[in-house]
């Protein structure tokens, strides 16, 4: 069960007390968690059916600027309504929030009540049913990387996030002394998630002083999306109880090494048979499998704008830092922007490295089973596995170094317009242009740190 609580349960718990409000979340274009807090009576009596929210929520930026040319609203179409329409299935407790409980909601048509296509949820549910339609069903997992520091959200930004210091001091990868430094933050979060209904099965230091990665066991793609991002939600608040403050930025210091979130897939049955493997085969890797990462590789351009959707995310993409610059694909090695992993076993899978942990999982989900599926329909031939460190290696595919390249990519897609339809994908890309050109009119502390005296 995605979630922790039934309706039954929730009824109960707020007969009794135990719950008087109730979060209502629909998913917004970064993958944040947007929506209504609900008295816990109301909710059960009504509030439960749906909620509503402005349908701008589906055309802001980072920092929730009504950002015009949208063919989906607009000040001239009057920003009316979406209603937001709790899947009860995804219901939990909160133990960090007290007596509260929360609900993702899906983003639906005011009037007509049809879920609104360019909505993340609505995305990755499309591509899930086109699985489903074929008889199979995505088994996914996110690894997730963020960074930790020593103040506030509130000090930093007083300090206009001047003088990050990092909790850790040094690179903590696996290191366990560094990580019992940091317990205080990391306990919290395991257990409260755990608590949450959210399966965490552990977390690391990683490879760079005060970086964290914490890991939620894989399940079928909805629920991962929606762990993953309940996931974000939550460490944000339990770091900020604690006095302290994280960043999912892909990329916060030049020198620092940047945050992942590699996205783990493969194709199972129905009837829970794993449809990557086959056993007859040396290593494992079955022919629908070789179709499926080919269709992958096929569209490693198109695809990365939802896996690196920000002008930071691109800054990411360093060698020697274990974020790759190819987009080709190997056995079991870290410099390629697609591993196999679990090669010879039932857990046979491919790990996608390139995106970072400022990407909407709904979107990153749904881009990679759109690319796979390709693959699959066309019988794509899978190219020969790269071997050797992927840095160094000329004339083979390349991440693309900037967004406007992704970007561009992604809206030039026919797979992707096919697959999440020509609106969906000129509205992202009119979100990607709009990010690209709110950069490009800033002035930045590098330029006048380098320019002002000497320029």
């Amino acid at each position: 069960m995605p979630g922790n609580l039934s309706f039954d349960e929730l009824k109960a718990a707020v007969a009794a007390g135990e719950i008087d409000t109730v979060i209502v979340a629909g998913i917004d274009m970064q993958g944040r968690l947007m929506g209504k807090r609900l008295t816990a009576d109301f909710f059960v009596r009504s509030g439960h059916a749906e909620t509503h929210c402005c349908n701008y929520l589906l055309a802001t930026d980072m920092e929730m600027h009504t950002v015009s040319g949208y063919a989906s609203t607009s000040w001239a179409a009057g920003y009316g309504d979406y209603a937001l329409r709790p899947d009860m299935a995804t219901m939990r407790r909160i133990p960090w929030l007290e007596k509260t409980a929360l609900v993702l909601a899906d983003i639906m048509d005011h009037h007509g009540h049809g879920d609104i296509a360019h909505s993340p949820r609505a995305i990755l549910k499309r591509q899930i049913a086109r699985l489903d339609a074929l008889g199979m069903r995505a088994m996914m997992a996110t690894e997730l990387e963020f960074f930790l520091f020593d103040d506030s959200y509130e000090t930093l930004h007083a300090r206009d996030y001047a003088g990050l210091k990092t909790l850790g001091k040094y690179n903590e990868d696996y290191h366990i002394f560094q990580t019992t430094k940091e317990e205080d933050v990391m306990r919290a979060i395991r257990n409260g998630l755990n608590g949450a209904g959210i399966p965490v099965e552990g977390s690391k230091g990683e490879a760079d002083a005060g970086q964290e990665e914490i890991n939620v066991k894989y399940a079928e793609a909805l629920e991962t999306a929606d762990n993953h991002a309940l996931t974000k939600n939550g460490c944000k608040e339990i770091a900020w109880q604690k006095g302290r403050a994280l960043t999912f930025l892909a990329k916060w210091k030049t020198d620092a090494a940047g945050s992942s979130s590699h996205v783990h897939q493969s194709l199972w049955s129905k009837d829970g048979e794993p449809l990557f493997y086959d056993a007859s085969v040396k290593g494992g890797m079955s022919k629908l499998m070789e179709h499926y990462v080919a269709g992958l590789l096929e569209h490693a351009d198109a695809t990365t704008y939802f896996l690196a959707p920000y002008i930071n995310s691109y800054k990411r993409f360093a060698a020697g830092t274990f974020a790759p610059t190819k987009a080709v694909w190997s056995r079991d090695n870290r410099t390629a922007g697609y591993r196999m992993c679990g090669e010879g076993t039932k857990a046979i899978r491919i790990e996608c490295r390139v995106g970072g942990s400022d990407l909407n999982p709904y979107l990153a989900m749904a881009a990679q089973i759109a690319a796979g599926l390709d693959g699959i329909e066309r019988k794509l031939v899978l190219e020969a596995p790269f071997k050797g460190d992927a840095y160094g290696a000329e004339k083979i595919r390349e991440v693309p170094k900037t967004l406007r390249m992704a970007a561009a990519a992604m809206h030039k897609s026919e797979m992707l317009r096919a697959a999440f339809g020509d609106d969906v994908i000129d509205h992202y890309h009119h979100a990607a242009m709009w990010e690209q050109e709110d950069f490009d009119r800033r002035v930045t502390d590098y330029e006048v740190s380098r320019g002002f005296e000497r320029a």
